[in-house]
């Protein structure tokens, strides 16, 4: 019987000496692994440029679209993308998300919900702001990028994420570079993305919030997924182009100084320097994107229906909707 106890409390020790093994590992695999968003972080976030160090896996790399914030500056967080709010022009100073070749495909419907943002303590622009205006309520962060969940549709309609787009703009160039970018996605596995008016003082302005009308929209891209990693930018005019799209490519360091914005400042500097500084039209695919018919012609079902910009007879502003993208009706065409 003595031995047979003793038989079993070897038994036990082996035991509990291999639970407390395993529970060890299960422990530092924890500590080890990066405190981030599995989603927003890039698998391929080792690769190089040149002789540049190696990136590491650590958290410091998370969110990377998310420019750098100054003293004072606090970004707000929505399922699926984050904004700077700039109260004095009542607008997003910009808009960042992380998108995905999974995300590009579409889960759920436009909403066409535009809502106040909850978020913004001093109060985003509303409706009655846009309304009669003549503008669109132009998604910086557009909602086919954000069709990958119904959260993130909706949030995409709050009105931080508005900014007030000429209709030609809105529904022509501005719609084809946003669908370059998802094709770009789907292309390079994932792209990081920031996008914004180039804001100033002395704007026109639009409803009793004062929404300011921006001359200037960028959009910055980074391609961490490609050996070795890309990035590129745009500046287009509040304005209808039938333009190609590569004519409104500059580097990324342009666009931080039109801008005063530092965009991926958590990459190593190396890496952000060669990147930031290069235009390389070839390192990205254009011919995935080739508009059908006359360049940069939207249908005239897309969009919001805005008033007609057209003038009357009698010297007044005609009172019809319309969806053309050249914002007349077809009295006034």
């Amino acid at each position: 019987m003595k031995k047979y106890r003793i038989f079993l409390f070897f038994v036990s020790f082996v035991v509990l000496a291999s639970f407390l093994v395993v529970a060890q590992q299960k422990t530092t695999a924890i500590a080890e692994t990066p405190n981030a968003h599995p989603k927003r972080f890039s698998a391929n976030v080792t690769k190089s440029v040149s002789n540049a160090p190696r990136l590491s896996s650590d958290s410091s790399l998370f969110q990377l679209e998310i420019p750098q914030m100054k003293n004072g500056e606090s970004p707000i967080f929505h399922v699926g993308f984050s904004l700077l709010y700039a109260e004095k022009f009542e607008q997003a100073t910009w808009v960042a998300y992380h998108l995905t070749a999974a995300e590009t495909e579409k889960v759920v419907a436009r909403t066409n919900r535009f809502l106040e943002d909850p978020k913004v303590v001093t109060g985003s622009a509303t409706n009655d702001d846009y309304q009669n205006s003549g503008y669109d309520r132009g998604h910086l962060a557009p909602a086919a990028d954000m069709a990958w969940s119904l959260a993130s549709m909706q949030s995409s309609f709050y009105y931080s994420n508005m900014s007030p787009q000429l209709p030609g703009f809105n529904r022509g160039v501005w719609k084809r570079l946003e669908e370059l970018v998802r094709q770009w996605a789907l292309n390079y596995q994932a792209v990081h993305v920031v996008t914004g008016p180039v804001l100033e003082t002395g704007l026109p302005t639009i409803g009793q919030n004062k929404v300011a009308v921006p001359k200037l929209y960028y959009k910055v891209l980074l391609d961490m997924e490609s050996s070795p990693p890309k990035a590129i930018g745009f500046v287009l005019k509040n304005e209808s182009s039938s333009a190609a799209l590569q004519e409104f490519a500059v580097t990324v360091d342009s666009v931080e100084r039109l801008t005063g914005i530092d965009f991926f400042a958590k990459l190593p500097n190396p890496i952000e320097k060669q990147v930031e500084g290069q235009l390389c039209l070839n390192c990205w695919t254009w011919n995935a994107h080739i508009p059908k018919g006359a360049k940069g012609t939207p249908k005239e079902n897309e969009g919001d229906a805005t008033q007609c910009s057209g003038i009357t007879k009698a010297g007044n502003r005609c009172t019809r909707q319309t969806k053309n993208p050249n914002g007349r009706c077809f009295q006034h065409e």
